[in-house]
């Protein structure tokens, strides 16, 4: 079974210039993309869950980028695992509802705490996501 995905790939022809372009993803690359959402969703349950002081504003900024950089990555490789489909609701929503599964665990740590703006985090890598994909599409559309 050969399926197609977005890889995020360097032209030889052009040096060091990175574009998204479509490739043939495999049995054994979809195993190895189900893997590796694995390994990141434990990652990230075990980060977000462990006891880390946040005491000046700038890691707050940087907290929120981790959000959107840690979803970001989610998509791409929840996409990556399921090829068959288009990254839709089906896919990404199970990542909004494991983003609130962490904030209602950290209400319940006494070193940690329920956010909002986490959450708008989570959406926001999301989001990007969808938006590179948009660009993408688009841009392969206009050649």
């Amino acid at each position: 079974m050969s399926t197609t995905a977005l890889i995020l790939a360097t032209e030889p022809s052009h040096g060091s210039n990175c574009s998204l372009q479509p490739v043939s993803i495999t049995r054994p690359g979809i195993a190895a993309s189900r893997l590796l959402l694995t390994l990141a969703l434990g990652a990230t349950t075990y980060f977000t869950t462990t006891d880390l002081t946040h005491t000046a504003a700038a890691e707050e900024i940087n907290d929120k980028l981790a959000h959107v950089i840690s979803f970001l990555v989610l998509a791409k490789l929840a996409d990556l695992s399921f090829p068959q489909r288009r990254y839709d609701w089906a896919v990404w929503t199970p990542l909004l509802f494991y983003g609130l599964a962490i904030e209602i665990i950290q209400y319940h740590l006494p070193y940690r705490s329920f956010s909002l703006l986490d959450m708008v985090a989570d959406a926001g890598g999301l989001l990007v996501y969808w938006l590179i994909i948009k660009l993408w599409q688009h841009s392969v559309g206009n050649k």
